[in-house]
């Protein structure tokens, strides 16, 4: 294995012959006047030039909480001072009190535009905890807040209730909390009883396979369960799937359900609730026993144990495609980085954008303040929630709703590969949360990059009466800068990419990679999704993942237009042969009251916030459009038991609410067991607010239903599991923003032919590529 060095060279006759035709003098023309512009070009680095630096205009005052302010207030919460009772996680059981995580807790609007507009000192900075309190007399989850920070004098620990609207503020009944290490290890005994009982069934029906505890060197099974584990918080249960270990497992599910009931503190009052095999429940050991013993339990298909082919490597007996050993096209920042970056105030400025990011364990990648020269559009946009329902003739696909902020999303991202996960030379920016007293930090996890976009922002050609088809030809540059993250939560790799193009519009997308839950096949069982291995059944299921988009058009004074096309009756005199007609028109109204609404048929409506107050040259209310992209869709199920009133931001295309310091997430990270008496129900958000004139957040929702195949084997591919949604000017500017782009070509041809064009000084540079001394992100990946 050996490094090698590679000079990229944008070479003119290659530049040229795409571009013109060889005709004659045109074609001189232009090569002198490449000649003349690149003469005294130097090549760069293609890969280590890093962004050049700006500064901040303000603090950001959303970053998330230092690792010197996480121990601080770690060691509060243990301070008998604080009569918490908090024992180490570590050494936690059920009825102890201990700290399930720490995290930054939003900052308020009301109290940050004051400091971001004006002269005010930034808001103060506060913790949130979440406290599992086992050894209360009625055990519970309970939510803090801690602050001011830094941690001194003034700082309080207080319980975190306003911005939750369920009834019981920041407490969660101890039944529906997260399901974590203690609560596993007090229900495998059970599991491991009952398992060893039957162990030589399970070994019988299942190519010798058995469970006799997760600890236990016999065992050869692993197990997986389904959530929610509650409906109210009254009882818990969990339903366990057992399956063939390996890096693959997802896909070598066996049918053989266990079901408990797991409710209260006390393990020894845990007990079995029955067996599901072979779409039948035995609701006794004697119940399975004696079917067994029957014969009436019998495999018709083995799981594979060989799990190779549902690894993410090479297989070549697929075959061998031509030319495929070379590397394939990359995007190259050729003229050198053209963004700006605060890495301290994780600030960044590209053409005319400017925005703050941030960063949550649950939430993941957060923006603020995002401006386009100089002029807020939004306040805040961010990821709400990542939830999956899936449907099934067995128990862990029939009841399984999931959301990804319970197994806080953001701490799943992480290494991205330089070159495949992101193009070679792009910005990467670490991120890190909190466990317990302690900070980690996922290098490499976050990347930002400027990409060609493979298509001009604008083009048009006037004349055709030459060779060249044209007497005038504009054409601009298209590209764009993304920010981008990856977050594994289990066996999804979801991609989130937010990126600014050069014609002010913000593009959101999100696709989905990795191994499908699926369950084990049957026959009979079609409806819920295709055998797509030996024995192993595609699981149907709808992903739905849902955005906040805070608005700030002008100022926080916004509206929801919407312009609707209607095909009217319409009869005018100068066709008086055609008498009555239809005709296209469209009426525009702004919404009343906060709501959740879904994308008109066909697509026959736009939605604008607008600023009814602002107008730009002509007179119109300046806005920015609502554009649907690929897959906006939302949940399928409706009124699921399993996600029946804390999945209500799901339901919907798109909603518009008030803006209010106490509603600043759609969901709650402990919400997805109370799928019955959720703590935050976002149905709640829509009591008969206006929403004409006022602060206004937007809610949508990106996603697929995932009507599985083959070709997710091994596993799903993101050029098929992909959606996204758009925000672009409408009405906001007095003309398109391109005119002040000088990436574009403005060619002319003259009576006789010649050709000659304008390159507004921006030629065709060089770069090299330099392996003799790779960089920190690419060093082990580009080797031969």
């Amino acid at each position: 294995m050996q490094f090698f060095t590679f000079i990229y060279l944008a070479l003119p006759s290659v530049v040229l012959s795409a571009a013109f035709p060889p005709l004659g003098y045109g074609r001189r023309v232009l090569r002198e006047a490449f000649d003349k512009r690149n003469s005294n070009v130097s090549a760069h680095s293609c890969f280590t030039e890093a962004a050049p630096a700006t500064t901040a205009p303000k603090t950001n005052v959303w970053a998330p909480i230092s690792g010197d302010d996480n121990l601080a207030v770690w060691n509060l919460l243990h301070d008998p001072a604080s009569s918490l009772n908090l024992t180490h996680p570590n050494d936690a059981i059920l009825t102890d009190n201990y700290v399930f995580w720490i995290d930054a807790l939003h900052t308020n609007k009301s109290a940050v535009l004051p400091y971001l507009d004006g002269n005010a000192t930034a808001p103060p900075k506060y913790a949130r905890a979440i406290i599992f309190e086992g050894g209360k007399a009625v055990p519970d989850s309970q939510e803090y807040m801690i602050g001011p920070l830094p941690v001194g004098p003034k700082t309080t620990v207080e319980k975190l209730n306003y911005i939750y609207n369920g009834g019981t503020g920041g407490s969660v009944p101890y039944n529906a909390r997260y399901f974590d290490s203690p609560r596993n290890a007090a229900s495998d005994p059970l599991l491991a009883s009952v398992m060893s009982n039957i162990s030589d069934i399970t070994a019988a029906l299942f190519q010798g396979g058995v469970y006799y505890g997760s600890n236990d060197s016999r065992t050869n099974l692993i197990t997986t369960w389904g959530v929610p584990m509650s409906f109210d918080g009254t009882k818990a249960f969990r339903n366990v799937m057992f399956k063939f270990p390996g890096p693959a497992s997802y896909l070598t599910p066996l049918d053989f359900f266990i079901l408990l009931d797991i409710t209260g503190t006390d393990a020894s009052l845990y007990s079995l609730r029955g067996f599901v095999t072979a779409e039948k429940l035995y609701p006794t050991v004697e119940a399975l026993r004696t079917a067994f013993d029957a014969g009436d339990l019998a495999m018709e298909y083995d799981q594979t144990l060989d799990a190779d082919w549902a690894l993410v490597n090479y297989k070549p007996e697929l075959g061998v495609r031509d030319l495929e050993d070379r590397l394939a096209p990359s995007t190259l920042e050729i003229g050198g980085k053209r963004y700006r970056l605060d890495k301290e105030n994780q600030y960044v400025e590209y053409m005319g954008w400017s925005f703050y990011m941030s960063f949550s364990r649950t939430l993941g990648i957060m923006f603020y303040d995002i401006k386009f020269k100089g002029e807020r559009i939004l306040y805040e946009l961010s990821m709400q929630e990542a939830m999956a329902q899936y449907g099934g003739g067995q128990p862990k696909a029939a009841g399984t709703v999931y959301h990804d902020t319970y197994y806080s999303l953001g701490t799943e991202m992480s290494a991205l590969v330089e070159g495949f996960d992101c193009p070679w030379g792009a910005t990467f920016w670490n991120l890190s949360y909190h466990s317990n007293n302690a900070t980690i930090t996922k290098t490499n996890s976050l990347c930002i990059f400027e990409a060609d976009m493979n298509f001009p922002v604008s083009r048009h050609r006037y004349g055709a009466d030459n060779a060249y088809g044209y007497t005038q030809l504009g054409t601009v540059k298209g590209a764009a800068l993304t920010v981008r993250a990856i977050a594994t939560v289990g066996n999804y790799d979801y991609m989130f990419d937010y990126a600014f193009h050069m014609d002010a519009s913000l593009e959101i997308s999100v696709r989905a990679s990795g191994y499908l839950q699926s369950s084990f096949y049957y026959p009979d069982q079609g409806a819920w999704g295709p055998r797509i291995q030996q024995a192993t059944q595609g699981s149907l299921h709808d992903h739905i993942v849902t955005f906040k988009g805070d608005f700030d058009i002008v100022d926080s004074s916004n509206s929801l237009q919407v312009s609707e096309l209607k095909a009217i009756k319409t009869s005018q005199s100068w066709f008086p042969e055609l008498g009555e007609f239809e005709q296209l028109e469209m009426e525009t109204s702004n919404m009343k009251e906060e709501q959740q609404f879904n994308w008109a048929a066909n697509n026959q409506a736009m939605y604008t916030i607008i600023n009814s107050n602002a107008t730009n040259k002509w007179g119109t209310p300046r806005g920015y459009r609502v554009v649907p992209g690929r897959s906006n869709i939302h949940l399928s199920t409706l009124n699921s038991p399993f996600s029946r009133n804390n999945s209500h931001f799901a339901k919907s295309h798109l909603a518009v609410t008030q803006q209010h310091d106490n509603e600043p997430y759609a969901n709650s990270v402990q919400n997805l067991n109370l799928p019955w008496k959720p703590q935050q129900d976002f149905s709640k958000f829509f009591d008969g607010e206006s929403v004409d004139g006022e602060d206004l957040v937007l809610w949508f929702n990106l996603g697929m239903h995932h009507f599985t195949r083959s070709e997710d084997v091994p596993v799903t591919l993101y050029s098929e599991a992909y959606s996204s949604i758009s925000f672009a000017p409408q009405n906001f500017f007095d003309r398109a923003q391109d005119g002040d782009l000088l990436n574009r070509r403005w060619i002319e041809v003259d009576d006789e032919g010649v050709l000659t064009y304008e390159d507004y000084g921006v030629g065709l540079e060089t770069c090299v590529v330099d392996l003799t001394e790779p960089t920190e992100h690419i060093g082990m990946m580009l080797t031969s």
